[in-house]
């Protein structure tokens, strides 16, 4: 199996990614790097960020928008036809959210981030030396 690295953007401000199976924290490294079920959903694609996923700047941590404010998000991503039914599908995309994102399960990526000062070399190069 070969390494591979992915960059993903994550606020400054957002706690360190929990270890596999600890209590989530809203580091939001899952839902950056791959959405889940509900995201591909709400998404329309299953790699990339998850366009459910919102920063909370007060609590300093990500939320799933589906679960935070299901209303809100279908408004988002649904076709203004369709906003007209959205309350009872807000309801159901809330309940079902949380099962999706497996709420209350623990950490399950197994994703680990670098820190920003860690410099990733490219497994197929070498690292240039300047003497």
């Amino acid at each position: 199996m070969t390494d591979s690295y992915r960059t993903i953007l994550i606020e400054p401000d957002a706690p360190l990614k929990p270890k596999w199976g600890a209590e989530c924290n809203g580091c939001g490294v899952c839902c950056l790097a791959e959405p889940c079920p509900v995201g591909v959903v709400l998404s329309r694609r299953r790699n990339g960020a998850c366009v459910a996923l919102q920063w909370d700047s007060v609590s300093r941590r990500y939320r799933c928008g589906a679960v935070a404010n299901p209303q809100a998000m279908l408004v988002r991503v649904w076709p203004a036809v369709w906003w007209p039914v959205r309350s009872g599908f807000a309801f159901l995309l809330g309940k079902m959210a949380l099962r999706w994102i497996a709420a209350g399960q623990g950490c399950d990526s197994s994703l680990e981030p670098a820190s920003p000062s860690e410099t990733i070399v490219n497994k197929n190069e070498s690292p240039t030396h300047h003497d």
